[in-house]
């Protein structure tokens, strides 16, 4: 799954705009490196993302085209 789709999903980032406008200035990291919108991103992955001074890690437990809001928790478990 492409990451800006995951981060989306997750419900990590509101938008998908927003999430792809985030790996473009590079505040996405993917197991340490600086992912494209359009990275791959796997269960068990790392996932970085730099909201200003703050840094939210989560692992990817699962991966789901769409999901309810109840449901996108269980796509991530924040480290």
């Amino acid at each position: 799954m492409r990451i800006d789709k995951f981060l989306k999903t997750s419900r990590l980032i509101k938008r998908r705009a927003i999430a792809k406008e985030a790996c473009d200035t590079e505040r996405v990291l993917i197991n340490g490196k600086a992912a494209k919108p359009g990275s791959e991103v796997k269960v068990g992955d790392i996932v970085e993302v730099r909201f200003g001074n703050s840094t939210l890690r989560a692992r990817v437990l699962e991966l789901t085209e769409s999901s309810r809001k109840e449901d996108a928790a269980r796509m991530y478990e924040v480290l």
